[in-house]
């Protein structure tokens, strides 16, 4: 299994609304029948506005062969360009899951 943990930082003051349309990401995701496990994270110290969209995939070519997908669905597409004016920075990190 893999963990693939996409780190958003958002600019000050837009937590609860990007949490509101992460929550409706990750029910497109469910709708289209995704198969990744999903699971919404947010800071309690550190960074602030921070909040982690994490997927646990059996591999990353699962990853890579469902995301195009999952990307093309014009609901997530829509999702998407609400999330994007509230980041300031981002990144990923994969990890494999050690059980």
């Amino acid at each position: 299994m893999v963990v693939i943990r996409n780190v958003f930082r958002l600019k000050f003051g837009k937590a609860k609304e990007g949490v509101a349309l992460f929550k409706e990401g990750m029910a497109i995701q469910k709708r289209l029948g995704s198969k990744f496990g999903s699971r919404l994270l947010t800071d309690l110290t550190g960074p602030f506005y921070t909040v982690v969209f994490e997927l646990t995939v059996p591999s990353l070519s699962a990853f890579e062969t469902e995301s195009p997908r999952l990307i093309a669905d014009k609901d997530w597409q829509a999702n998407y360009q609400k999330i994007t004016p509230l980041v300031e920075s981002g990144y990923r990190e994969i990890f494999t899951l050690v059980e």
